[in-house]
């Protein structure tokens, strides 16, 4: 039975790791509807939108920071 994290992370939280993302050659994004995208990401703090872009399956997913439930670079 594997640990699933039992207490959502807060906007604020959200924001550090997207804002830290930023950086990251790579990142991985859970998302409230269950999916996991994996690529880069472009984030405007001001708006509290970003895009992943995944270079090598040719996607790219416009978000919002409440879509996301976590972030791991």
């Amino acid at each position: 039975m594997s640990e699933r994290q039992t207490t959502r992370l807060t906007r604020d939280e959200v924001y550090d790791l997207l804002m830290n993302a930023r950086q990251a050659e790579w990142v991985e994004l859970s998302l409230d509807d269950g999916r996991a995208l994996s690529g880069a990401i472009i984030f405007n703090e001001f708006k509290g939108t970003g895009r992943l872009i995944n270079v090598d399956q040719e996607f790219s997913y416009d978000f919002h920071v409440d879509q996301v439930m976590d972030v791991k670079i």
